[in-house]
């Protein structure tokens, strides 16, 4: 288990059986990597600011600022930080857990859920005594994470090393325009074969696999406050009224909508 970070001297107070639930203050330099390490507890990751890459049990997930992942107990772990990043890190012993004990998950934070992580992030431990409003509020946040809605940001990740290759160039840089023909040619495989890997061992397409990367990073760009043209343009988008499109057909609102509704809570 990690227990100490050089640049989060910052202590960590581990959920009990008195307090189940406990939030936790960090800060992570730009492009920091915090390596392999698991948690008695299971742990909701909230980037506040920045973004994360979160690898385990063989997916990815990119967590943007606004979102949460889920990653439960003895679970093995590897995070990088997508930028400087601001983050709670709300931890949950096993037996109180509100989500999956077997798998991670992104969720979407609600304006409720984001206001009671901010409140219990406030208790200073010698307000502890307080334990009828603090454990009033601990049921509502254990409550408002099981409801809330689960997004697809996964992104599963291959075991052969040429697929490894190209996946992991793709996440560094999503706009890589390259056809599957032509990082066959970069990778040392024919593009059958990829093809056939990323059916045989992600489950999709290759275009489809692309377009998850780009949408993870679309929604951290987004959060950053930068406009919809620049993202299209930094994701490789010929326009963007084709991003624009991408992105309404994956979560139901179109950027400029998406930015409005992050503009409220900032």
């Amino acid at each position: 288990m990690l227990t100490h970070l050089p640049f989060d001297p910052c202590p960590r107070r581990a959920p009990t059986a008195d307090e189940p639930l406990t939030v936790n203050l960090r800060s992570l330099p730009a492009d920091v990597r915090v390596p392999v390490h698991s948690h008695d507890w299971a742990q909701l990751a909230y980037p506040l600011r920045g973004a994360l890459r979160i690898s385990a049990a063989g997916m990815a997930w990119l967590v943007p600022a606004f979102r949460a992942v889920w990653i439960p107990p003895e679970i093995e772990h590897e995070v990088v930080a997508l930028g400087e990043v601001e983050l709670r890190t709300v931890y949950v012993a096993r037996v109180a857990a509100p989500l999956s004990l077997e798998s991670c998950a992104v969720i979407e934070v609600s304006d409720l859920m984001r206001s009671l992580i901010e409140a219990l992030s406030g208790v200073a431990v010698e307000e502890l005594e307080e334990t009828d409003r603090r454990d009033l509020m601990i049921r509502l946040l254990l409550a408002e994470m099981h409801r809330a809605p689960p997004l697809s940001l996964g992104l599963p990740l291959p075991r052969d090393r040429r697929l490894q290759a190209l996946c992991q160039a793709l996440i560094d840089d999503p706009a890589m325009p390259l056809s599957l023909a032509e990082w066959a040619v970069r990778v040392g495989a024919s593009e059958r074969t990829l093809a056939r890997l990323f059916q045989t061992e992600l489950s999709m397409s290759f275009g489809a696999w692309r377009q998850q990367v780009r949408l993870a990073r679309a929604l951290d760009l987004i959060g950053r406050g930068r406009p919809g043209g620049d993202v299209a343009a930094e994701l490789g988008y010929a326009s963007q009224a084709a991003f624009s499109a991408m992105f309404k057909r994956a979560f139901g609102v179109s950027p400029g909508r998406f930015m409005q509704e992050r503009a409220k809570v900032v």
